[in-house]
């Protein structure tokens, strides 16, 4: 049995442990990993998600789609938003010469950091950007507690 030496490469190394750290923040952030999305047609919208005394809002950008094409779902403190961009065909008239945007399922998860009333959840599409409103209930909002002088 014959053993190739192999010569060492310090940044080989460094550059597995880069990958580890990069899924690592990928996957706790939420975002699809980029080598999972061009291998299984799947990517992530990009979201801001905003607290305020009264609601939690989070915007998604969701350009070329429509409202028909994503469905929002609250399951406890998760707020879960899926759809499907669908990629345009090619034909005999036309050829891509690039293409760039990205195509295909989505899924963000989103854990809530604090209770909402699922009642009274609203969402609106308007430019490609989706809002989700998502009141705190009552037991979540703050409460201002008066002091008495004695």
């Amino acid at each position: 049995m014959k053993h190739e030496i192999q010569k060492w490469e310090p940044f080989r190394e460094l550059s597995g442990f880069q990958d580890e750290m990069n899924q690592l923040f990928e996957d706790f952030f939420g975002r699809v990993p980029a080598r999972r999305m061009l291998s299984e047609g799947f990517w992530a919208p990009l979201m801001d998600i905003e607290e305020t005394k009264e609601e939690i809002l989070v915007k998604a950008e969701l350009p070329g789609m429509k409202k028909e094409d994503v469905k929002i779902q609250i399951n406890n403190d998760v707020l879960a938003i899926t759809g499907e961009r669908k990629r345009e065909e090619e034909t005999r008239e036309k050829t891509f010469h690039r293409i760039e945007r990205a195509y295909g399922k989505f899924q963000r998860m989103i854990r809530l950091p604090t209770e909402v009333d699922p009642a009274k959840v609203k969402a609106a599409f308007e430019n490609g950007v989706l809002t989700v409103r998502l009141p705190k209930s009552e037991q979540a909002k703050p409460k201002e507690i008066a002091i008495e002088v004695k």
